[in-house]
């Protein structure tokens, strides 16, 4: 095969698998993501919001529970039920219900 096609072939690979997992949220952990890593990984959370439930966390300490994100200003619990299996609190690898 012509190196030229082996080499745009992988650069076309690259490029696809970078951007189907860019496009793919992680689930986040709200005890200790930044408010982008927050923002990009929650749907109906921007990077105002995000601040706020950072802000939130720093002056009340860590979520014990999912459903206290209820308690930051602009979080309601649609959002909270949109996003539960995209929530982690602690060393928990999905689910986010502790």
């Amino acid at each position: 095969m012509n190196p030229l096609i082996k080499t745009l072939a992988a650069a076309g690979l690259v490029l696809a698998l970078s951007t189907s997992t860019a496009l793919a949220a992680e689930p986040v952990n709200i005890n200790t993501a930044s408010a982008e890593e927050i923002s990009e990984s929650l749907k109906g959370i921007g990077l105002s919001k995000a601040q706020a439930i950072v802000a939130y966390r720093e002056a009340n300490g860590a979520f014990g529970h999912v459903d206290e994100l209820v308690n930051v200003k602009g979080v309601g619990i649609r959002t909270v039920d949109q996003n539960r299996g995209m929530i982690l609190l602690g060393g928990e690898s999905g689910g986010g219900e502790d």
